[in-house]
């Protein structure tokens, strides 16, 4: 029986007029019919948060506390059925779902124990008889639109924070997964956080732009392409603060002194986890020359072990693309690449024993150039393109020469250029001889082309949080 996934406002779940098809991209079947939201239902959740927001902003912080330890109680409590939802609805392997769900839940506890650290200071005055308090109080309601490549993950910490900030919020998740959302709204609501604070509103259309551009927000927090984060940030109705994560074309170098076996296992994790369609994803690769062929070499016999098939059998190590479209991209880079020199030293091409799902083989391409599509646009597939260096300066050039900045990774045993490497690198952030780029206790965000504004740890709290500052006269002498 086909689900019926529904909106959930100001504490209730409601039907769309009308609803879409959601399929599996490893067999192209239907797995759920999806309320298509529209401006109407839009309307409705934002007024369900601004008058939640009311009462929600002066709870005891204590209190959101024990909400969303609750919640993250209930999502770990239902790790494998939300897991499963994940691989269904946009192919990742079971196993990376399992990690996505359990990075959710402490996602919830981490938050949960910032929502009673929100601090504020008093400041000196110049005259006698004056107090100056420095507060900090939630922004208002917040509007959240999130990508299909980490359904629960990139929904959780834009919700976590906005809840434990006081703030409330509206979630708009990608056509492409629904049926996660869902289901960790359905955790919402067993943990009976008050209706209003946190509002779900599904939808392939107008749901996005309608929450985008609605005048009753007080703040937007986006996760997608850069092409409409810029749309976005050019139509938002009036000035307000914006958290934009983009796209990513993350590079990676390597230098004559690294540890290239584990440079090799480090490039192959991050080039292929989730099928390539990570922000955060090894798009382009620059070699040392001295180097060069040895990491090619053992690049070229990792990417070729690497199992692809339905991400449900525990086996793979690799599941199909969540779309069509990104598949039609991956295969245009790979063949821009070879008319213009390139080899591919393994795959290359769609998996038609897999067909009709969405399938393109873990695929290496060597010989790169600078022009190359592969070496200067985001990929967001299971390819990553290599190249040779001479100078390191110049690795450093071209891993700064795209718009993007929001990851870079280097791998050496020089400690000088190590240190080196990450003070010049131009990105939000800079992983040396590892590929965990973020850690949720510490900023995570990008910059140029990948947007603005951190999410994770206590600075990704403070993005929901504004300044107040109360001048108090007291009269003593």
């Amino acid at each position: 029986m086909t689900k019926k996934l529904r909106n959930y406002i100001d504490g209730q779940w409601s039907p769309a007029t009308s609803t879409f098809e959601a399929r599996n991209p490893a067999n192209d079947q239907v797995i759920a019919e999806v309320a298509d939201s529209g401006p109407a239902e839009v309307d409705a959740a934002v007024a369900a948060a601004r008058a939640a927001f009311a009462t929600w902003r002066h709870v005891n912080p204590s209190v959101r506390a024990r909400y969303l330890h609750a919640i993250g109680d209930r999502v770990k409590a239902r790790e494998s059925e939300l897991a499963q939802a994940i691989t269904t609805e946009m192919g990742k392997t079971i196993g990376e779902a399992t990690g996505e769900v359990d990075k959710l839940a402490k996602a919830f506890h981490f938050y949960a124990e910032e929502a009673s650290r929100v601090h504020g200071e008093v400041i000196p005055n110049d005259v006698d008889g004056f107090h100056s308090l420095a507060v900090r109080e939630p922004i208002g309601v917040v509007g959240a639109i999130t990508p299909w490549n980490y359904p629960l993950e990139l929904v959780g910490w834009k919700l976590c924070a906005a809840v434990a900030a006081g703030c409330t919020i509206v979630v708009k998740p990608s056509q492409y997964a629904s049926l996660s959302p869902v289901l960790l709204f359905e955790c919402i609501d067993d943990a009976g956080l008050p209706g209003g604070v946190a509002n779900l509103v599904l939808g392939a259309g107008a749901a996005g732009p309608a929450l985008a551009a609605h005048a009753g927000l007080d703040k937007l927090a986006f996760t997608g392409s850069t092409a409409t984060g810029n749309t976005i940030a050019r139509n938002v109705p009036r000035a307000m603060p914006l958290t934009m994560e983009l796209g990513g074309t993350c590079p990676m170098i390597v230098t004559e002194h690294a540890d290239i076996k584990a440079a090799v296992t480090g490039a192959a994790r991050r080039g292929f986890r989730n099928a390539g369609q990570i922000c955060i994803a090894i798009n382009r690769i620059y070699v040392h020359r001295s180097v060069y062929s040895d990491f090619v070499d053992g690049l070229t016999s990792a990417v070729a072990a690497l199992r692809a098939g339905n991400g449900m059998d525990p086996a793979m190590d690799v599941g199909p693309m969540a779309t069509r479209a990104g598949v039609d991209v991956v295969e245009a880079h790979v063949k821009d690449a070879v008319a213009h020199g390139a080899t591919v030293t393994t795959g290359g091409d769609r998996i038609p024993e897999l067909a009709p799902g969405y399938f393109f083989e873990p695929t290496v391409v060597a010989g790169c150039t600078p022009e190359m599509r592969v070496m200067c646009e985001e990929t967001f597939g299971p390819v990553v393109g290599v190249m040779a260096y001479d100078d390191l300066a110049d690795a450093i050039a071209w891993a700064n020469g795209t718009e993007s900045g929001l990851a870079a990774y280097v791998y050496t045993q020089d400690l000088r250029q190590a240190h080196d490497l990450g003070r010049r690198l131009d990105f939000g952030n800079v992983a040396v001889n590892n590929v965990d780029a973020g850690i949720m206790n510490a900023p995570y965000g990008g910059r140029k082309g990948s947007g603005f504004g951190v999410e994770h740890g206590k600075a990704g709290l403070e993005g929901y949080l504004q300044h107040k500052h109360i001048r108090i006269r007291y009269g003593a002498e």
